[in-house]
This record gives structure tokens, C-alpha cells and sequence, in this order.
């Protein structure tokens, strides 16, 4: 709905409640942190925009008309509800306040995120986390624009301009189907061969595609892409259904692995370890449940369950 024209300002029917409250227009307009001659003519406006005269002035001060005091009491139930709706808006931004928001990119979004909040429910429970979810230089973005407290990477550069602490890692691993000619090999594959063959790998900016092209270029080669898929389920999906060899975190394949939908190819010539970092913001160290949620992060995990590549 519209407001109807003339409806008073705010501020003048505060000052006027203050008026009547404070005794004198004196302590009003100090109360306001105005002169009084200023409160007085913010009043004279009210008084020309109303068409009433609300006090009558005296050398001796001010004191409210009959038309005034009736006048009063309505000022007063508007500035009273309007008390209450800055209460109530400090209320949703406390409750908001109150949701530890974090990002993470995808494998610890799906594979290590789950564990660590069952954690941190453990020893904090009622607390409130927001997950956001993207890939290591998307999470980088939302922690450094502010949008979150705390964000967790598993890109092998740390991004600038930000805090971080290392906490664990994992390794890539390739996968194929079980029908492939790599699946089964006694012997590593080169590395050299790994990089002459088209990969199903993850799009730019993944921490999953920026450790293998880390990898490769430590190893004087270069990536040379299939198929750039944004999530690490297409990326299964797509090496289950035979479209070529995928280059997939660890944690990820387990599963497929032990049903033998996928069979793992160990590589030669290539570290494939990389690492994971919590980030935060220079200006916002983690704290309350943020330090919590850290320092759970930052355990050991359990062992791996399936056999280690060859560097």
C-alpha cells in the first residue's frame, strides 16, 4: 500500500513523544542531540502540516494543547511500533548471526563435510551451519568477498590474500571401467602415457583439475582433456559408462571400486598426493563454533581402504 500524502515524519513524532516525556523542549532537543531552536522548528513544520497547534510556547517553555495531547498518544503507539520493528529486525539478524556460514569444494563438500558435522553436533549441539558448495577457486571467492567465515580447498596453490591451515589430504586417482585395456595392469602406468591419452577430468578452477595439471607439469608434460565435467558424480558416471579414463579424488571411488563398476590404474612417474586447507579471511579469524569446526577438520582421518599409486 501507498502511505496517503502528509504523513508526519518519524523523527518529529519521536521528538514530540520526547517533549512530553522530557518535561521541556530543552531536554527534548538535547535528548535528540539537537539545538532547541532547531527542535523547535521541526515541531512549528509539524504543527503547519498537521493544520493544529500541538504546544503552546510561553517564555517559561512549552506545554502540549488539548489537540496535542490527543495528538500524543497517537504519536506514541506509532513510535512504539516502530521500536518494535527495529527490535524485531536485530532479532533476524542475531538469529542469522547465529548460523556459522561455510563453503567447501566438492569432495569435502560430499565425502569429509558429512563426518565433520556429525562431530561438531557432538560436541556443540544445537549449532547451525550453512554449507555452500562449489570448487576451490569458487569457495576462495566466497571467503574472501566475505560471504562466508570459513572455507576448505583442496587446490594445491593457496589463494592469495588469505589465511589458511593445512588439514590432510588425499590423492587422484585414475579410474576406468573394468573393460578397459588399462584395467588389471601388474605394472604402473608411465605417467608419459597417462598424459598422451584424453581425459575425463573436472572443469578449470576444480582443485581436483589445478593438482593433476600440477602433477603433470612437475613431470614435464601437459593435460590433455576428453571431457571437462562439474561434478565428480558426471565424471563417475561418465568412466563407468566407458567413455574413457576419469582422474577422480580418492575418496570418491571407493564405492565404485569395491563393486568393481571401476578399477583403479596405478600411475608411475607422478605424485598425485595434494593437500586439503581450511581458508579464512585476514580481518576474521575463526572463532566459536568456526574454531570448532577447524579443529575437527584438522584430525586424522582413518586409514584408506584401497592400494596406494606409484610415484
Amino acid at each position: 500500500m501507498a502511505l496517503p500524502a502528509g504523513v508526519p515524519d518519524l523523527s518529529v513524532l519521536d521528538l514530540l513523544v520526547s517533549v512530553a516525556e522530557a518535561g521541556s523542549l530543552g531536554r527534548a532537543a538535547a535528548l535528540h542531540r539537537i539545538s532547541q531552536p532547531a527542535a523547535s522548528q521541526r515541531l512549528a513544520r509539524l504543527e503547519r502540516q498537521l493544520d493544529l497547534q500541538l504546544l503552546t510556547r510561553t517564555p517559561t517553555g512549552s506545554r502540549l494543547t488539548p489537540d496535542g495531547e490527543v495528538f500524543l498518544g497517537w504519536a506514541r503507539r506509532v513510535v512504539d511500533q516502530a521500536e518494535q520493528l527495529v527490535i524485531a529486525v536485530e532479532a533476524l539478524k542475531s538469529r542469522a548471526a547465529d548460523v556459522l556460514e561455510v563453503a567447501a569444494s566438492l569432495t569435502i563438500a560430499d565425502f569429509l563435510f558429512p563426518r565433520w558435522l556429525g562431530a561438531l553436533h557432538q560436541v556443540r549441539p544445537g549449532e547451525r551451519v550453512s554449507l555452500r558448495v562449489g570448487n576451490s577457486a569458487a569457495v576462495a571467492d566466497l571467503v574472501r568477498d566475505g560471504q562466508v567465515v570459513l572455507g576448505f580447498t583442496e587446490a594445491p596453490q593457496l589463494p592469495p590474500g588469505l589465511r589458511s591451515r593445512a588439514i590432510g589430504g588425499d590423492r587422484l586417482v585414475v579410474v576406468v571401467h573394468p573393460d578397459h585395456p588399462w584395467a588389471g595392469r601388474r605394472r604402473p602406468l608411465p605417467v608419459t602415457t597417462l598424459a598422451a591419452e584424453a581425459l575425463l577430468v573436472r572443469e578449470p578452477g576444480s582443485g581436483t583439475r589445478a593438482a593433476l595439471e600440477e602433477a603433470l607439469t612437475a613431470a614435464g608434460l601437459r593435460l590433455l582433456p576428453a571431457l571437462e565435467l562439474g561434478s565428480t558424480a558426471a565424471l563417475k558416471s561418465a568412466a563407468i559408462s566407458g567413455e574413457g579414463p576419469a582422474v577422480l579424488s580418492e575418496l570418491s571411488v571407493v564405492g565404485e571400486l569395491a563393486d568393481d563398476r571401476l578399477s583403479m590404474v596405478p600411475i608411475a612417474g607422478a605424485d598425485l598426493r595434494r593437500p586439503f586447507h581450511a581458508i579464512w579471511h585476514l580481518d576474521r579469524p575463526p572463532t566459536g563454533t568456526a574454531a570448532g569446526l577447524l579443529a575437527i577438520a584438522g584430525r586424522p582421518r582413518p586409514p584408506r581402504r584401497v592400494s596406494a599409486s606409484t610415484p
